[in-house]
This record gives C-alpha cells, sequence and structure tokens, in this order.
C-alpha cells in the first residue's frame, strides 16, 4: 500500500540562503531510492523556516529502508546543516473510505 510521508523540519533561519541547494542534493538521493514515486517540499506561508517535505513511497517497507539508510555514513547527507530543531516525520499509510 502506498505511503505517504510528512518530514516536517524547522529551520535555522541564518541557512536559508543555502537551504535550497542542500535540499536539492539531499532529495535527488531521495527521489532516486527504489520505491520512492515523488516529493515535494512546502513552506509555511507564516514562516518561510517551517517547511515539509512530503513524500510518496510505493510502499512503507521502501520507505523504511530508505531511513534505514539515511542513519548511515554514506546517507546521512547534509541537512543537519540547515535545521534548527529534531525533524519530526509522519508516515500515513492507511486510509478512511469515503462515498461521496
Amino acid at each position: 500500500m502506498t505511503a505517504i510521508v510528512h518530514l516536517d523540519l524547522q529551520l535555522d533561519p541564518a541557512t536559508l540562503d543555502i537551504v535550497p541547494a542542500i535540499l536539492n542534493e539531499t532529495l535527488a538521493a531521495t527521489r532516486a531510492w527504489p520505491g520512492n514515486e515523488g516529493l515535494e517540499v512546502i513552506v509555511d506561508d507564516a514562516d518561510p523556516a517551517h517547511i515539509i517535505v512530503v513524500e510518496k513511497w510505493a510502499s512503507a517497507a521502501d520507505h523504511d529502508a530508505y531511513a534505514e539508510w539515511r542513519t548511515t555514513p554514506e546517507g546521512a547527507g547534509r541537512i543537519r546543516e540547515i535545521i534548527a530543531a529534531v525533524p519530526v516525520k509522519t508516515i500515513f499509510s492507511e486510509t478512511i473510505p469515503l462515498a461521496f
């Protein structure tokens, strides 16, 4: 089943000038990971240092393998250079059937 992941990041406002480069570098590896079906970064209108990375995965297991890789030295990336707080990750893999 498809999994939608929200990675909620509070960025260091002093780093906003380098955020695009680091996100592009980091998220290129995310997008290339097997099972990733797309992603986007949304920015809080009231706080440009608050963003959410919205990722779509073929399955929660695909995301779990990716997340495990991100804990390794090879997968660590530079994102910690721009964050000001511990990221909050929420995984959504179930839906409620709606009848309209």
